[in-house]
């Protein structure tokens, strides 16, 4: 593992691992807006803190720079929090682990958090810097961007002093965007009396893993599976041809997040067990062949499993299933006036049993 404290400019590169260090998912501001405070402490700036948890750090222009206009450097500390479901990483507690490859740097199966740490760390580089001529320059990190635009939403009039903001939360070096996009959660959620497990029926948990996933606001165009799409696709022939039975399901845990991974323990009954496997090798194949140059690492896989609680009235069961499989995932309309900009999408981003 290479450090990432070595690459230039080590300025960027050193800050950017300053925030690697601090566990930092949406909802937890408190550890990062102190790191971030006393950081504009002690470069002797003005620094303050709102209500809401949004840092500001003010430093003046430099000589012969004061009559131009003030910048404000905007991002937000917030970061996605996805891993792989056989790593074992608490994006509460634990550091965010980096890795170098080439002309990349990426974490070791998580989410990197370059989203937007790279734009906080670049705005704390310019506040270090003592050789960059600059008008007044402010650094402004808002809090739970990804959660709900919370810091933006809670910004108080006249917290700002600069006439230019620069939100640093972009995707491409050297592009500029112009606008933004909105987005709407629409949460579903009903109760039910779990039914015994019959006693001549076997147990499987079919795991669908390998997926690329991607940010539900940037990657939508780009076609790739979604885990919750695919594994109701084969719950539902597995239910139709095979007897099967749906004991729970874990698909996706991020609403801004493709799922790129999703779990059914389900039942079949004594006898049906190899007819199960054959289906998911079909599946698998299936999906493999279908998304063949968008996904490379595709796996549906099925295990004998003991972990199984009760199992979903069969009237839910195939409610749940055909409303799934129903639902529409991906974009919907593109800009006519703009052929390469999406409209309007949607994610499937999380679907998830518990104990009725």
């Amino acid at each position: 593992m290479k450090d990432i404290r070595n690459l230039e400019p080590k300025a960027l590169w050193n800050n950017f691992y300053s925030l690697t260090q601090i566990p930092r998912p949406s909802g937890k501001k408190e550890e990062i807006g102190k790191f971030l405070v006393e950081f504009g402490k002690s470069l002797g700036l003005e620094t303050w803190q709102d209500e809401i948890g949004n840092v500001l750090v003010r430093k003046p222009a430099t000589a012969g720079m004061e009559d131009r206009k003030g910048v404000v450097l905007q991002s937000h500390m917030d970061m996605v929090p996805q891993k792989n479901s056989d790593v074992e990483h608490d994006f509460e507690k634990d550091p965010i682990q980096t890795i170098v490859e080439g002309e990349w740097v990426r974490a070791n199966n998580t989410t990197l958090g370059a989203d937007n740490g790279i734009g906080v760390a670049a705005a704390m580089t310019v506040l270090q810097s003592t050789d960059m001529p600059h008008p007044a320059v402010e650094m402004f990190i808002t809090v739970d961007e990804e959660t709900g635009m919370d810091g933006a939403f809670g910004l108080q009039p006249d917290f700002l002093q600069g006439d230019i903001l620069i939100n640093m939360d972009s995707e491409d070096e050297g592009e500029l965007y112009v606008g933004c996009a909105g987005g709407l959660d629409a949460n579903a959620s009903f109760s039910y009396q779990e039914e015994e497990v019959p006693a001549e029926d076997v147990a499987f948990m079919i795991s669908l893993t390998g997926l690329k996933g991607g940010h539900s606001g940037v990657d939508i165009h780009l076609q790739r599976a979604n885990a919750n799409k695919l594994m109701f696709r084969f719950l539902k022939a597995a239910v139709a041809e095979k007897e099967a039975r749906l004991c729970s399901i874990e698909g996706g845990n991020l609403r801004n997040a493709i799922p790129r991974e999703a779990f059914a323990v389900i039942t079949v009954p004594q006898g049906n067990e190899d007819e199960l496997l054959e289906t998911v090798s079909e599946f698998e194949a299936l999906f493999i062949e279908e998304f063949k140059g968008v996904e490379e690492g595709i796996s549906l896989t099925a295990a004998k499993t003991d972990n199984i609680s009760g199992l979903m009235p069969e009237v839910v069961q195939d409610d749940l299933i055909n409303a799934v499989t129903a639902c529409p995932n991906g974009v919907y309309r593109f800009i006519p006036e703009v052929p390469d900009v999406v409209e309007t999408s949607n994610n499937l981003a999380i679907v998830k049993s518990d104990s009725g």
